[in-house]
């Protein structure tokens, strides 16, 4: 008679499935704990963004968790990643244009920006060889240069939008003087410009005095020694700065020429719909 055959499970096997479990379960207890802190900080002081916190995080656990896996894919057939570097695109200047709705044609102005400013920076770190040519690195470097990109958008209309509210008289003035529109409204977009790159100066000022960014610590996760990590964050950072600059002198560029003051800077609830 043939007896049929258990599989045995070790016990080294069911310690480590337990131990991941009971990771999990920390991990989500920590991530709800630390949504009730901010929510509840929000609720006290009678901030109207406590569903934004709320519903932003779940988007981003949902979205993480869908790229992780979807990632698997895309290493394993490098074609895919154009299709990953659209959707990211995409989904950048979505976000960047729904939040300047109040200009004409944001969503077009948008992607000219960001490509431009994700296609130069991209390209010179890869025609320099700074990093190594891989789908790894091309992924990981596009998504926080995409990312800065749509940043450095969001911030360079709205303060073009607020520059204009408060000085639209003065950009008359001009006008009326026989000044371009252009000309007329050069100074704030330079100002905008400026203001739109200070988180940026500020995160690579201060990297590895007040912070360490995350690209270094998921490095150091990942095996990498101190120094390979340390190289390729700053690679990131620098990127990043040059991927903003272009896309935010390129947006200012094509928003400062206004023959009329746009509904963004005569509702500053036509920005805020967007948010």
């Amino acid at each position: 008679m043939v007896g049929l055959a258990v599989p045995a499970v070790s016990s080294a096997g069911t310690e480590e499935g337990s131990g991941a479990l009971a990771g999990d379960v920390r991990l989500g207890a920590g991530l709800v704990l630390l949504l009730a802190v901010a929510a509840g900080v929000l609720a006290w002081a009678r901030i109207p963004r406590r569903r934004d916190v709320v519903t932003a995080s779940l988007r981003a656990i949902i979205q993480l968790t869908v790229v992780g896996l979807a990632l698997h894919g895309v290493f394993a057939a490098p074609p895919t990643t154009v299709a990953v570097l659209a959707v990211m695109l995409a989904a950048a200047v979505a976000t960047a244009s729904r939040r300047l709705i109040g200009f004409p044609d944001a969503t077009r102005r948008v992607t000219v920006s960001c490509l431009l400013g994700a296609g130069v920076t991209l390209g010179v770190i890869f025609a320099a060889g700074a990093v190594e040519p891989s789908v790894r690195t091309l992924v990981a470097l596009a998504g926080s240069i995409i990312g800065g990109t749509m940043t450095a958008c969001t911030l360079t209309g709205r303060r073009i939008a607020e520059g204009l509210r408060r000085r639209w008289d003065e950009v008359e003035a001009w006008l009326a003087l026989g000044a371009s529109p252009r000309q007329a409204v050069v100074d704030i977009a330079r100002d905008s410009v400026a203001e739109a790159l200070v988180p940026a100066l500020d995160q690579t000022r201060t990297v590895g005095l007040v912070t360490l960014p995350g690209t270094f610590v998921g490095a150091l996760l990942g095996g990498a020694s101190p120094a390979d990590a340390a190289r390729f964050q700053v690679v990131v950072l620098i990127g990043m700065l040059s991927a903003q600059s272009v896309a935010a002198v390129s947006l200012a560029w094509q928003l400062g020429a206004p023959t009329r003051l746009p509904a963004a800077a005569r509702d500053p609830s036509a920005l805020a719909e967007g948010s």
